[in-house]
């Protein structure tokens, strides 16, 4: 039902290794500090603008721009031809596929994102997987952490699966479109091909090829009638 193969396209990224053999998707994420400790080979190949900040735990391909500003701490392996903009903080074990724009005052930690997805503008991505051409709205936060601090738990109509993890943001499938100011609470899981509408707050399983949208009543009133109440 969680397969790697029913969410993410295995073939765009270059670290399928990850997925190899994993019951579940987010079972993934418990692979990445070993994976990147191993297979991790540090070197900035890509072109830099001013001065930012890249570790010496940090892999940055070839036509990949990181501009002044970015803080790449690492470790973190990071594709060719990806925008990286200024602001953009990638913390530890960050795994990043081709052709992908990390934004301005974006988070990354734990996480691995797919060729060609976007998070462009003010996103919090931890414990995460984002597919291939996935992309974030403005201020889309991927929730991580249950406020009891609690192992996560996926909730499914036939019941919740124990994840094994307390630090389990979302899994985002390919081609799926979050709206600005969403917060995807822990535990997601989101098919391919899914529109989640702005300021929705998501929690559960949501099946491919889904809308979810929030609607509001909202109240529109004269200033000068507004005056004589």
């Amino acid at each position: 039902m969680f397969a790697p193969n029913e969410y993410l396209d295995l073939e765009q990224t270059a670290h399928q290794k990850l997925f190899e053999n994993q019951k579940n998707v987010w079972d993934a994420l418990k692979q990445i500090a070993s994976y990147l400790q191993f297979r991790l080979k540090p070197g900035v190949l890509g072109d830099l603008l001013g001065k930012p900040y890249i570790s010496n735990q940090v892999f940055v391909g070839a036509g990949t721009i990181v501009e002044q500003g970015a803080f790449l701490k690492g470790p973190a392996w990071i594709g060719e031809n990806c925008h990286i903009r200024s602001g953009c903080y990638v913390r530890e074990n960050v795994i990043v596929g081709d052709g992908v724009v990390m934004g301005n005052s974006c988070e990354f930690k734990n996480a691995i994102i797919f060729n060609e997805a976007q998070v462009p503008h003010f996103n919090y991505v931890g414990d995460s997987i984002l597919g291939f051409r996935a992309h974030l709205g403005a201020g889309v936060i991927l929730s991580n952490v249950k406020l009891d601090h609690r192992e996560i738990s996926v909730i499914t109509e036939a019941g919740t699966i124990a994840t094994g993890l307390t630090k389990f943001g979302a899994i985002v499938g390919d081609r799926t479109e979050i709206g600005c100011n969403a917060v995807i609470n822990p535990g997601a899981v989101i098919g391919r091909d899914c529109i989640i509408y702005p300021s929705v707050n998501f929690r559960g399983v949501l099946p491919s090829d889904s809308i979810v949208k929030i609607r509001q009543q909202l109240q529109t009133f004269s200033r000068h009638d507004r005056a004589k109440e």
